[in-house]
């Protein structure tokens, strides 16, 4: 180490050395200057390049990752339904007639509930003029609603409330051809695979049951008939009411009826029951037993101070539960609500057309239909 410093010492004092390290430095440091002056355009395009890349990667896997066209989307949805079954014959016919259907797919994007209480969306949903039709339609259809009331245990008078709210008693069953309906909803929706399975029930519906496609119509949501089912309810609880051989939910009544009473009853619909009833809540009632998802017995209910609406004690029933609900919260109506509530709103899962049509269908039965 000793050496180590008086050389390093020596050497800076000396006159050769620095002179040599100093021409040596000036010449390192002019070709440094001189490269990098050359080098240095090379340098900063490649810099670009470099960024360039690094910027498109994530625009390239979005482009990647952008839907394919409608009619490339048809060509897998064709593939998969051939190797579901669905014949080549029926393939060949709908394939070619299927467009896409924007209409569907901006009322699907774009559904709102318009701001309502309850009272004025019973109001608008259910006003007079539809009331006294119910009841007269009632009346016209009551041979025909009494045989199904009897095979399947439903009610007539709610038979006809949900037609009347879905439908408006068949005048509005929805002139869509279903499979453009479904496979539009499907390309590029939030609920592909729902819609998906909709659409290759459509196929089967047209497979199977020799549904021509222009007479497959459905609303834009890809509900169908007179009793707005989906394609797979049809499938699934489709009924001929007339025997005649057909499953016709777009014309016959007896066919909508039957499906509707079918479906209802696997949803656990009780003949015996009705859908609930308007309470009165007290205001020390604790809210956190509120809720669908909630039910106890109506003896409970009792217990925790609910009655009738008009203060009267609730049913002495043991074998019914029921759930307090409250569309509007704690300064709305207040409901008991039973099984076959629920199974009304597999048409539509809220509260306010639950309570559409129960409310229908209690003017269609008060006051009593001669």
């Amino acid at each position: 180490m000793h050496r180590y410093r008086t050389y390093r010492t020596q050497s800076y004092q000396t006159n050769a050395f620095p002179v040599k390290v100093c021409h040596f430095g000036v010449y390192q440091y002019k070709l440094y200057r001189l490269a990098a002056y050359i080098f240095a355009p090379i340098r900063a395009f490649v810099c670009f390049i470099i960024w360039l890349s690094a910027c498109s990667l994530p625009a390239m896997a979005q482009q990647s990752d952008e839907k394919i066209s409608f009619s490339d989307y048809l060509i897998q949805l064709k593939q998969e339904a051939s190797l579901q079954g669905i014949s080549q014959t029926t393939l060949d016919l709908a394939f070619p007639q299927i467009k896409l259907f924007k209409k569907a797919r901006a009322t699907d994007s774009l559904q709102t509930e318009k701001t309502h209480n309850l009272d004025t969306y019973l109001a608008d949903t259910v006003p007079e003029w539809k009331v006294d039709t119910a009841r007269v339609l009632f009346k016209e259809h009551k041979q025909q609603l009494n045989a199904i009331a009897s095979q399947y245990s439903v009610q007539p008078r709610f038979l006809v409330a949900l037609w009347g709210l879905v439908s408006d008693f068949g005048e509005a069953s929805g002139d869509y051809p279903v499979l453009s309906v479904t496979a539009s909803l499907a390309f590029g929706g939030e609920r592909e695979a729902f819609f998906k399975k909709e659409f290759m029930a459509a196929l089967s519906i047209m497979d199977k049951d020799h549904i021509g496609f222009q007479d497959l119509k459905s609303h834009w949501n890809g509900a169908m008939g007179q009793t707005q089912l989906m394609p797979t309810d049809y499938l699934a609880y489709g009924q001929d009411g007339d025997g005649d051989g057909k499953k016709d939910i777009w014309h016959n009544t007896q066919d909508a009826f039957a499906s509707a009473a079918y479906l209802l009853q696997q949803l656990g619909w009780n003949g015996n029951d009705t859908w609930g009833r308007q309470v009165q809540v007290p205001a020390t009632l604790d809210l956190a037993v509120a809720g669908l998802d909630k039910p106890q017995s109506l003896a409970q209910w009792q217990t925790l101070g609910i009655r009738k609406f008009d203060h009267t004690d609730l049913p002495s029933r043991e074998d019914i539960n029921a759930s307090l609900i409250m569309p509007d919260g704690v300064t709305g109506r207040k409901y008991l609500v039973y099984g076959n509530y629920r199974a009304l709103m597999h048409w539509q899962n809220t509260d306010y057309f639950g309570i559409s049509v129960a409310h229908l269908s209690e003017r269609i039965k008060y006051p009593p239909i001669n």
